[in-house]
């Protein structure tokens, strides 16, 4: 198709007629050059406790500027913020922030609570607009404030190195375990070596903190062999130091957007697996109980 051009950022590689948006409903084909259409558009902002993103072991006790976009390269029909991550800009109520100003919010919010420690990079995908979280990020570092990206790691190596040295911390969502788990989420081939990739890339960077969340799906990923699976692959990351590293939150699900069709995990349930996750890795967390 004349015009057309393939957005990289993930393993999708949505191809885009001109003016046309990929499947995350933030990339836009715009005179043959993809570009973040969901740059500096903001539809939440919060301070939150930085272990509500969740981060455990990162500067406890610390509050974050939280900020999210729309869209999302995934559709998970779990999704937890599917009113913002599945839509588009004509879908949702958003406000121009630029970098500079986000920064000055960011600054405002520690002038008046010295535990404001940084910026969370989070609610939805936030990397469909990597651009906007590395802009922003630099201008956090120059002010001293730390960086905090939660995203389901479903990109190509291309963009952390676009963010490369500007990532503080960051909570990666390994979905499942299993090429299914992720077909269910509507991601592209690969997806979760991708992920895995990510995962193993941050792990080794001795300049960002990170932590793991699966969220616990009854029928989809509450296998007892799936978490052992994940957790004996986390412990096992770069060296092995990945036991004493990396901190892993398994995470109760509760019923939103398309999955309705069975109740909340039960508690003994993440409570289980949280303890075969303990088998290989020394820092493990329950969330949602």
């Amino acid at each position: 198709m004349s015009g057309s051009t393939v957005c990289t950022v993930c393993p999708r590689r949505c191809r885009l007629a001109p003016g046309a948006l990929g499947a995350c409903r933030a990339r836009r084909n715009e005179g043959g050059r993809v570009v973040a259409d969901g740059y500096g558009r903001a539809t939440s902002l919060a301070l939150d406790p930085i272990g509500k993103k969740p981060l455990a072991r990162f500067m406890p006790g610390t509050l974050v500027v939280s900020v999210g976009g729309y869209g999302c390269n995934l559709s998970c029909p779990f999704c937890q913020n599917a009113e913002i991550s599945q839509a588009g800009a004509r879908d949702v109520s958003w406000r121009a922030v630029s970098p500079d100003e986000l920064v000055a919010i960011a600054l405002d919010a520690r002038s008046r609570d010295p535990r404001v420690s940084g910026i969370a990079y989070t609610y939805n995908e936030p990397l469909v607009a990597w651009e906007y979280v590395r802009d922003c990020a630099r201008l956090a570092h120059d002010a001293g404030l730390v960086n905090v990206l939660v995203s389901n790691g479903c990109v190509g190596d291309a963009v952390l190195d676009g963010l490369e040295g500007l990532v503080d911390a960051a909570n990666i969502d390994l979905k499942g375990f299993t090429d299914g788990f992720y077909d269910a989420c509507g991601a592209g081939p690969g997806a979760l070596e991708r992920v895995k990739a990510v995962i193993e890339r941050l792990a080794a960077d001795p300049g960002c903190h990170l932590e793991v969340t699966t969220l616990v799906v009854p029928g989809m990923n509450d296998a007892d062999d799936e978490i052992d699976a994940a957790a004996r692959w986390l412990a096992a990351l770069d060296g092995g130091c990945g036991r004493d590293t990396i901190a892993y939150h398994v995470t109760r699900f509760f019923p939103r957007w398309r999955l309705t069709d069975r109740g909340p995990t039960p508690v003994e349930t993440v409570y289980r697996l949280a303890d075969v996750a303990r088998r290989h890795l020394a820092h493990v967390f329950t969330g949602n109980c």
